[in-house]
């Protein structure tokens, strides 16, 4: 079975799916067999990784509410080792229809549960990257990871604040649909080794959360918001960068975690 863990956080613009993209591609290069599930209707995992999310033939939206089996959903991502199952922005209107459909919750969760079973590609990782909310998008998101959920959490006061909330939701849904659920690690976005106020961040979310916050730190990179303009992650954008250099030790942390197989040296 594939490990497949949800990146999830209801506040924008905290670099999840940044943070999706980039593990990706990086346990990818070191020979894991990845899949990407792309379930923020702003499809912005799947144009970042070089797809048009206009113009795919299907989508999670198909996946999600007419029950489309994944390996019709699936595309290569042109990079070996990395699939897509992309979203489009027709997805937006799943929220609303999935209210009425049975087991709307377990949707996601239904539709990889063949990933270890003779399915036509088998994975190691699977990563699902969610809205910027608490709906039903990401709830199915949760639902669906067995393995845990991972949080973005950029450097910021405020996002201090949201990590309550999500806290509850990941709660909630592990006492009544994934008694599996557990928070996997935090990791730390966006941060500025100049300014006092990113390096209390990081020691009140250790505080908060301790033994559950990776110790590999993404920093504040123009590079990193450059790459999903030019459709590519950061190991191939910009490989010498200090983005992609933190994104290639969170990587190896969560090999190592797992289990799984590392590469040698961080700039591999």
């Amino acid at each position: 079975m594939p490990i497949i863990y949800v990146l999830a956080n209801q506040k924008g613009g905290v670099g999840k799916t940044t943070t999706a993209v980039n593990l990706a591609a990086y346990l990818a290069q070191w020979g894991q067999r990845v899949l990407v599930v792309d379930v923020d209707p702003q499809a912005n995992a799947t144009s970042s990784l070089g797809m048009d999310k206009r113009s795919v033939p299907l989508s999670t939206y198909d996946l999600l509410v007419r029950e489309t089996p994944l390996a019709d959903v699936v595309r290569p991502s042109g990079r070996e080792c990395l699939d897509v199952a992309p979203s489009s922005p027709t997805l937006a209107g799943a929220t609303v229809e999935l209210i009425n459909l049975p087991q709307r919750e377990f949707r996601l969760r239904q539709a990889l549960a063949g990933l270890g079973e003779g399915a036509d590609r088998q994975y190691d990782y699977v990563l699902i990257d969610t809205p910027p909310s608490l709906g039903i998008l990401t709830v199915n998101g949760l639902t669906a990871a067995i393995d845990g959920v991972i949080i973005p959490v950029q450097c910021e006061y405020l996002a201090l604040e949201g990590l309550s909330q999500l806290a509850r939701t990941i709660e909630l849904v592990r006492r009544a649909l994934n008694p599996a659920l557990r928070v996997r690690g935090l990791v730390m976005t966006m941060y500025d080794s100049r300014t006092t106020l990113a390096r209390q961040m990081v020691e009140e979310v250790h505080r908060h959360f301790p033994g559950r916050v990776f110790n590999a730190i993404i920093p504040r990179s123009v590079r990193l918001s450059e790459a999903p303009s030019f459709g590519e992650p950061i190991v191939s954008y910009a490989p010498a960068s200090a983005g992609a250099l933190a994104y290639a030790a969170l990587a190896q942390e969560l090999l190592a975690g797992d289990g799984r197989r590392q590469a040698a040296t961080v700039g591999v």
